[in-house]
């Protein structure tokens, strides 16, 4: 017997119950050939000693925003706490750029102006140009008084990519707009868009994704899902494909808006049936929205908001509509990926999935709900009842995102509902981990960190911590899990002899280090079905 590429000499973790650790691991054509010990390994044409270190199967994210990446032509609030800061990076931006038509920004922080929203005052004196920020969780945008005018806001006029907020007494625009993302990605909401915002043109979100798609092979990404494609943008996949930009494997969720028609949901059908067969593009889940979101009061909760009496958010349907839309996707055939983060959200989300599979009889569509942060305990069970993938984050438990805004609104005293991953791992519930890239770093191992620590990055403040994860069912969820929720368990998720060889050799034995030294780690090497698609230090090489 003789394989293609031999890695030996090291810890692999197979996550495959029949044989979980071995020292070595063999690829023919693209498919694990031999996994045993180092002194039994067959002779092959390339062998790489792995000197000690871990090889895991390759990662899963399944939520990445790869179509949001990071622009290099924006400020980036990336770490900006005040508002000074963020004033001064705006400034000097300004000041770099005087050609620029509107100055972007990306990645605020709500808690950036203690007890209230930020608003266009804020953003006075900075520039005479239009200034567009958004959040960094992409579901709202700063305006200053320029984009106010330049928009028709301060004439009444609506948008189709958000709702303007306006001042109770005067009527008028405040500068906040909610519910950016959810409009932003409907045909009106992305037309208008591009029509207004230069952030949003065709090229730049394409070197956006092209971009992200690097830094997923890089980071051992094997295997990513864009959980939010409009029709409008699906081109841009196919683009990134034919550029052989897709070097890790990309299943594409198609967003299905609110309000949507029959004759919409006939077209997704045709686009995902249509699609051409490749081993590195798919398409199929469509992505939801039960709510929105906790931190500006839009995320449905089950009481009311801890620092807003009376006032608890609501679904984005109602649940008796959420579960008839749901009820006919299943009928079509269609797996959805829902976002949910309040624990009425979530409720709806389940609801529905329940719902749909009373009526249609329906077995093992692996419905998704993303986010999941904040889980009543008599919905905890059900995830594993009805078949139900949570879709979760680690990075987003961390107290450097949370503390403020997050926290406040919830209040204490249901803390213990924040990111249950723990509880539902431990219930049976099948968890696949995820970045949300770029809400959070795409770097896995932060995510790693923040499962097993529920601190921030500098290692303080922990909270929560029964919901902490150890190091081995993290991973699993990272890989394993997110097989499970693509149907893919089969081929990838676990080195077994046969399947697909998607593997990432990691810089140490991840399982010998503290959770702080794991943050120092890196992919040294990414393998897709035998191709290696990053390789750190040029090691492995072709003799």
């Amino acid at each position: 017997m003789s394989v293609d590429i031999l890695f030996t000499g090291g810890a692999v973790r197979t996550f495959d119950h029949e044989a979980a650790w071995v020292e070595a691991i063999g690829v023919t054509n693209g498919r694990i050939s031999y996994l045993g010990t180092s002194a039994d390994a067959p002779s092959a044409r390339v062998t790489h000693d792995l000197a000690g270190r871990l090889v895991t199967p390759g990662i899963i994210d399944s939520h990445n925003h790869l179509l949001l990446g990071f622009d290099d032509e924006a400020v980036s609030l990336e770490g900006a706490q005040t508002l000074d800061e963020i004033r001064q990076r705006i400034r000097n931006h300004a000041q770099e750029h005087p050609d620029l038509r509107w100055i972007c920004a990306e990645n605020a922080v709500y808690s950036v102006v203690q007890g209230r929203r930020p608003d266009a005052g804020d953003l006075d004196g900075l520039t005479d140009k239009p200034i567009f920020i958004t959040t960094y969780d992409q579901h709202s945008v700063w305006l200053n008084r320029a984009a106010i005018t330049s928009l028709g806001l301060d004439t009444g006029s609506s948008i189709a990519w958000g709702n303007p907020e306006r001042d109770s007494v005067t009527g008028r625009a405040t500068g906040w707009v909610t519910d950016f993302y959810t409009s932003a990605m409907t045909r009106a909401g992305l037309t208008a868009l591009q029509r207004d915002i230069p952030l949003y043109s065709p090229d730049r979100r394409y070197r956006k994704l092209a971009s992200s798609l690097d830094l997923a092979a890089q980071s051992g990404i094997t295997t990513v899902v864009e959980p939010q494609v409009p029709l409008a943008e699906l081109d841009l996949m196919y683009r990134a494909e034919r550029d052989g930009r897709m070097r890790s494997r990309v299943i594409t969720a198609l967003y299905h808006p609110v309000g949507a028609d029959a004759a919409f949901r006939s077209d997704l059908r045709e686009a995902v049936d249509g699609a051409p067969q490749s081993s590195r593009l798919r398409l199929g889940p469509l992505k939801l929205y039960a709510d929105d979101v906790i931190e500006p009061h839009t995320a449905a909760m089950l009481s009311d908001y801890a620092n807003r009496p009376g006032h608890r958010g609501r679904p984005t349907l109602p649940p008796t509509e959420f579960a008839k839309l749901l009820t006919e996707l299943d009928r079509m055939g269609f797996k959805t990926h829902t976002h949910a983060t309040g624990d009425w959200g979530v409720r709806v989300a389940l609801d529905a999935i329940e719902e749909a599979g009373r009526i249609n009889q329906t077995r093992d569509r692996r419905h998704g709900i993303v986010h999941v942060e904040c889980l009543a305990p008599e919905d905890l069970p059900r995830f594993r009842e009805l078949g139900v993938v949570a879709a979760m984050q680690p990075r987003h438990c961390s107290p450097d995102l949370v503390a403020g805004t997050w926290m406040d609104n919830v209040g204490e005293e249901r803390w213990s509902r924040a990111w249950r991953f723990n509880s539902l791992i431990k219930s049976g519930a099948h968890v696949a981990f995820s970045s949300d890239w770029q809400v959070g770093e795409m770097d896995p191992l932060v995510g790693v960190y923040s499962a097993m620590t529920r601190a921030g990055l500098d290692g303080r403040d922990s909270w929560t911590v029964d919901e902490r994860v150890g190091l081995d069912a993290t991973l699993e969820a990272y890989t394993r899990g997110g097989a499970w929720a693509w149907h893919s368990e089969n081929e990838l998720g676990q080195l077994r002899i046969g399947a697909a060889a998607d593997l990432v050799v990691w810089s140490e034995n991840l399982y010998n280090l503290s959770p702080a030294e794991i943050l120092e780690q890196r992919a040294d090497l990414t393998m897709v079905g035998g191709e290696v698609i990053h390789d750190a230090q040029n090691e492995l090489v072709s003799g």
